[in-house]
């Protein structure tokens, strides 16, 4: 990606704002195609002092030439914001990120599989229980063991919450790390640990790429749905 990887989104977003086939694309309806103001150069500074790391690259761009977040691929992107003089990305699930490890390396491993599929196997199903309460107590002692493997603080660190895909499936852009600038899917909520999110010939998809991907099928799908 170069410096004109940003140049003119924030106009074609616009463009898509006005159509009437925007409201057929997924997760418009939340972000009707509006986008923050940019940031400047010195509020990006500002935001990278606090954190402690420098931001990825087509992320930074982003920033500086789009918008602080808003409409983008699912729900939108998270907008970053500065509130009484401290930064943070606000969204569903926004508050996962722990903004004072984003200088930390984002772990491509997480939980050992094996150990994760035992602790499946063991929880428990209510139709083995006679009595609900007896079934509550025990999956509230499962959750116990549960939450710790798969919700650990350590498996996000070097990474923000980006962007929410409804119950709770959400995308994760790494920040430090060997994967920094691309972008993690997080299905958690169906047992699944984070995996990279890939693209249709199973390359990583970076920041921008995941952006721009969604503008030009939004565009098509815009095309499709006009009368020729």
């Amino acid at each position: 990606m170069t410096d004109q990887t940003w140049v003119g989104v924030r106009e074609r977003v616009r463009a898509l704002g006005v159509s009437p086939a925007g409201a057929g694309v997924f997760g418009s309806r939340g972000h009707r195609f509006a986008l923050d103001e940019q940031l400047t150069s010195a509020e990006v500074a500002d935001l990278e002092a606090q954190i402690g790391v420098v931001l990825p690259e087509e992320y930074r761009g982003f920033l500086l030439q789009v918008g602080a977040g808003g409409a983008g691929p699912a729900y939108g992107v998270f907008p970053v914001r500065r509130i009484q003089s401290r930064w943070r990305w606000e969204g569903d699930g926004a508050d996962l990120t722990d903004l004072s490890r984003l200088g930390e390396p984002f772990p491509r491993q997480g939980p050992d599989p094996e150990h994760v599929r035992a602790l499946l196997e063991e929880r428990p199903e209510e139709d083995d229980f006679e009595e609900i309460e007896d079934f509550d107590d025990a999956i509230e002692s499962w959750d116990e063991r549960w939450e710790p493997v798969m919700f650990s603080p350590d498996r996000t660190v070097g990474a923000v919450v980006i962007s929410h895909l409804g119950c709770a499936a959400r995308q994760w852009l790494i920040i430090s790390g060997p994967e920094q600038g691309r972008i993690w899917s997080d299905d958690r909520v169906d047992d699944e640990d984070l995996t990279p999110l890939l693209d249709e010939r199973g390359e990583p998809m970076t920041f921008a790429r995941w952006y721009l991907t969604w503008l030009d099928e939004s565009e098509r799908r815009q095309q499709q749905a006009s009368p020729s």
